[in-house]
């Protein structure tokens, strides 16, 4: 399965995909159209690439691992047009392979050590994007759609609901890579929301809110916020201030931001 001979990196998180069957789910769900431009991060030794390209005729492709990135281009010459980038994706400016006003497609097999700070770093750019496809650690799809009321509920449940509609697709069982990872994987869909749900708040402004919130999610909501937020404003509110930060709605919390601002 490794033609390559390439040993995956622990220090790039790489589980190579090899699982065909998983492959053509992951296709069928991306579902891609000829004049896209899609961006795959991190595309290992190709089994995503190469569909792909074949669909498409034309894919941009992002890869840190050098020997990977050599390895990818050879064996993709002949099969389409890859323009590969060897650099890493949590510091790269993805509008720079946006053009013709059209929005990127951006798919790939994310390492778990950088998942979280890449879909920040995406959601940053967010005007840019078409949707994203992403397979992900079980566990971080379930927190990314998570609803109020749970454990798995926080800042990141609500910054990425904040910008996309999440959908998770379907679970993909660790002996679909090589090597086999600890746990579990999921494929995620994430469409940004147009329009934005709040176009007057800022991802700085929101994320303040949310962060100190959630930084002591044990304590009242009146005491995660005191500094920013009194108890007698979040009654005013309708909110109540002894309820946890894990109770209250992406809407409360857009309220609150926005009561923050004007405070300002």
């Amino acid at each position: 399965m490794n033609t390559l001979g390439h040993r995956a990196r622990k220090r790039f998180g790489q589980h190579f995909l090899h699982d065909k069957g998983v492959i053509e789910r992951l296709l069928r769900a991306i579902n891609p159209q000829l004049n896209d431009l899609m961006v795959e991060i991190g595309p290992g030794q190709g089994a995503l690439t190469l569909p792909l390209l074949h669909c498409l005729g034309y894919l941009e492709a992002i890869e840190l691992d050098r020997d990977l990135a050599a390895y990818l281009v050879e064996r993709c010459a002949s099969e389409g047009n890859l323009r590969l980038h060897n650099v890493d994706s949590l510091t790269f400016d993805f509008s720079t392979l946006a053009h013709e006003n059209r929005r990127l497609r951006v798919v790939g097999n994310l390492p778990y050590n950088i998942s979280t700070p890449l879909l920040f770093h995406l959601l940053g750019q967010i005007g840019i994007l078409e949707d994203m496809h992403f397979m992900l650690q079980r566990e971080v799809v379930t927190r990314l759609a998570a609803k109020p009321g749970g454990k798995d509920y926080g800042r990141l449940s609500v910054m990425v609901q904040f910008y996309c509609e999440v959908e998770p697709l379907f679970t993909v069982k660790s002996g679909a890579f090589v090597p086999p990872p600890k746990v579990d994987s999921m494929v995620v869909r994430l469409i940004p929301h147009r329009p934005s749900l709040a176009p007057n708040i800022s991802h700085g402004a929101l994320n303040r809110v949310v962060s100190q919130a959630f930084s002591q999610r044990r304590k009242t909501l009146a005491n995660a916020l005191k500094g920013l937020l009194s108890s007698a404003e979040l009654i005013a509110l309708g909110i109540d201030p002894r309820q946890r930060p894990e109770t209250i709605s992406l809407e409360d919390y857009l309220a609150l931001t926005r009561y923050w601002l004007k405070a300002q």
